[in-house]
């Protein structure tokens, strides 16, 4: 486990590259940048899904598909969670006790599993600790 571990969350990756999202695109852009460069960015693949099927179909400007795929291509070589059936076991308690939506416990329980302490989301309540990983929302001042 790596307390310098940050895990991203679908929404942030695709802020990063929608080119119509303004400041968002801005400051999620400069995350992205910094988790690269010093190695600390964390996903799933579960992220990965999801940010293809945004990204291509859900943005104002979608990309190509080869776009995307280049970009996941690029993504997986950050440090990557693969999810069992026994996560998503895991998940559903972590659902039940906290109140979090089953998806959003799914990325909680990852972020666990990758020995993250933070998770970059504007999905669930910034400061708030699930699971011994905070939230924090990059999009706040």
């Amino acid at each position: 486990m790596s307390a310098d571990r940050r895990f991203v969350d679908t929404n942030v990756l695709v802020y990063a590259h929608d080119v119509t999202a303004g400041d968002r695109h801005a400051r999620a852009r400069a995350l992205v940048e910094e988790l690269w460069d010093t190695r600390q960015g964390c996903l799933s693949v579960q992220v990965l899904q999801e940010f293809f099927v945004t990204t291509t179909r859900k943005i104002p400007k979608p990309l190509e598909a080869a776009a995307a795929a280049r970009i996941i291509g690029d993504l997986a070589h950050w440090h990557t969670h693969a999810p069992a059936a026994g996560d998503v076991l895991a998940a559903i308690g972590i659902h039940q006790q906290t109140g979090a939506s089953f998806w959003a416990a799914m990325i909680l329980r990852s972020a666990k599993e990758l020995g993250c302490q933070a998770l970059y989301s504007d999905d669930l309540h910034p400061g708030q600790t699930y699971e011994g990983v905070q939230v924090r929302n990059p999009f706040q001042a």
